[in-house]
């Protein structure tokens, strides 16, 4: 059979030819620097691309007599037709010579280098200046955060529940914990407990806290819910009103990174005010939707605003987002004070803002408003950074959803009414805020660990960005500067894990998928450690030998 030469091909014969004599010069310069390098790789893959070459050679030989004219060399299009081929063969070979690869099509040595993989990531949580910089971004390789989640099982058995406990029982012996430890290993497959040392004891469990409230709000709100900041207008007043909605995301500064814009509601309401006509107000805000006193019972502290339904970038005296930071005494009022300065930039004179705060009328006209991203991504980011601004908040917003009062005793009776609705154990809990930093708080490893089963069941989706906002060991929040001795590394990217500390305190809680491809649920609590870096590392060490555990 003769393959055709088709008049465009015949066309540009003479174009090609001059083509090939102007690069003959340069590849023949090039040769010798690839020769030597192509010989190494050559020898690398020979083994592998040898049998492929066997596989594949009946095939080429097949298009050869095929494409083999009766007279003359090859055309250009016949020598396509092989080329094809014998490219199909050298790509196979390649991607065959680079792997091996895993089920999921992720290469095993990505896989193995993010066990190995010993530099700090992700974000800057609790860490010095310019850490941010060096860390580099979450690596392909971290095993998948919901392995084993919605019902996927794997074909292994559980751990041996004996060989477990001969396991973590001498690790959680070590005195750098304290006096106190309680512990719990949960299948979340089958919600079977798979280990536990007093795991019905309630310790205080720090900011491990915020796991429960971020499972309250969730079934109690739903994880599409936004939280709206608007601007209205009193009728024949003149009067402006900047309305709170208890967003704790909210943010004044230039890069909103996707979060409510103050500068986005100043823009439209300058534009609805000049609509109307009016280029002049008297400032008013409304931050009544939550109650009570709204400095948390520790005081005045870095790591938590007074809590209030109207704030900008959590009250924060610096350009920070998470972490302590000097906070302001009334976030309220300024963030009130930032808005009318952003109204004046637009061309919009405001007076100063009313002191107190008033109420919004209900004959009051909106004039604009923006809202927060879905809550899901809100529990993510309180769970990856610790938030507790965002845990208080999330704490008040479960009470309104709940017919609650949105203060702190009031979040904190919806928390535990909330869970007790959902069936999990409650036998020895107490809340008195959403955040964990209430030492008066107590929770079991029990009840954390059913939590985090709860997260990963089939029947409760809306509970999943409870496991998908957990902070990855290595990588990401109050993980991302953890992880880095010899003994903890190999749980890089496969630890995730909400973290907890006060003075004394040390916990953690969170998943693993373990060497059989189990994904387990744990809970560790401690109490009475003199020395915080060395407890967290015990913990740590724990959590990543879980990991790598087969247990059999």
């Amino acid at each position: 059979m003769v393959v055709p030469e088709l008049r465009a091909w015949r066309a540009a014969r003479p174009r090609l030819a001059r083509v090939a004599q102007a690069v003959k010069p340069r590849l023949a310069r090039m040769a010798p620097a690839v020769r030597s390098r192509a010989r190494r790789v050559a020898e690398a893959v020979r083994p592998r691309v040898a049998g492929l070459t066997g596989a594949v050679k009946p095939h080429v030989t097949r298009v050869a007599q095929l494409a083999r004219p009766r007279a003359g060399g090859l055309t250009t299009p016949q020598l396509a037709a092989v080329a094809a081929v014998l490219g199909l063969a050298l790509a196979a070979g390649a991607a065959t010579a680079a792997g091996p690869w895993d089920s999921s099509g992720q290469r095993t040595a990505e896989r193995d280098r993010a066990a190995a993989w010993g530099q700090e990531g992700g974000t800057d949580h609790g860490r010095g200046a310019g850490a941010a910089a060096e860390a580099p971004a979450p690596a392909p390789s971290a095993a998948p955060v919901l392995a084993g989640v919605g019902g996927v099982t794997t074909t292994k058995s559980a751990p041996v529940v004996r060989t477990l406990a001969a396991t973590l029982d001498k690790l959680l012996e070590d005195a750098s914990l304290g006096s106190r430890r309680t512990a719990s290993v949960v299948d979340v497959a089958t919600g079977r407990r798979l280990y536990g040392k007093s795991a019905d004891d309630a310790l205080t469990p720090a900011s491990t806290t915020k796991i429960a409230t971020a499972v309250a709000v969730l079934s109690a709100v739903g994880t599409d819910h936004r939280f709206t900041t608007r601007t209205v207008l009193e009728p024949g007043t003149g009067r402006l009103v900047l309305v709170g909605g208890g967003d704790p995301t909210l943010t004044a500064h230039a890069r909103a990174d996707g979060w409510a814009s103050l500068r986005t509601l100043a823009d439209s309401t300058a534009a609805a005010l000049k609509k109307r006509r009016l280029t002049s107000v008297t400032l008013a805000y409304d931050a009544s939707l939550f109650t009570g006193d709204p400095l948390h019972p520790i005081g005045v502290n870095p790591n938590l605003a007074p809590v209030t339904a109207l704030m900008a970038d959590e009250g924060r005296g610096d350009d920070s987002t998470s972490g302590p930071a000097d906070r302001s005494t009334d976030p309220a009022a300024d963030a009130a004070r930032t808005f009318g300065g952003l109204l004046s930039d637009r061309g919009i004179k405001t007076s100063a803002p009313d002191a107190p705060a008033t109420k919004a009328t209900p004959h009051a006209e909106t004039l604009a408003s923006v809202q927060s991203p879905p809550l899901s991504a809100v529990v993510e980011r309180m769970l990856t950074n610790s938030d507790n601004d965002i845990a208080e908040a999330l704490a008040r917003q479960t009470a309104l959803a709940t017919g609650g009062r949105p203060s702190f005793d009031g979040g904190a009776a919806a928390i535990g009414a909330q869970l007790k609705r959902l069936g999990l154990p409650l036998a020895g809990a107490r809340f008195h805020d959403g955040s964990g930093l209430n030492r008066d708080d107590r929770l079991s490893a029990n009840l954390l660990t059913a939590l985090l089963a709860a997260a990963g069941s089939p029947s409760h989706p809306e509970l999943r960005p409870v496991l998908t906002g957990l902070p990855v060991a290595g990588f990401t929040g109050t993980l991302s500067d953890r992880y880095e001795d010899a003994a903890e590394r190999s749980g890089i990217g496969l630890v995730r894990a909400k973290t907890g500390s006060l003075t004394g305190v040390n916990t953690l809680a969170g998943t693993v998928v373990d060497a059989d491809g189990r994904l387990l649920a744990f809970a560790f609590l401690t109490d009475g450690s003199m020395d915080q870096t060395t407890a967290r590392a015990a913990l740590d060490r724990t959590a990543a030998v879980l990991a790598g555990c087969g247990c059999r």
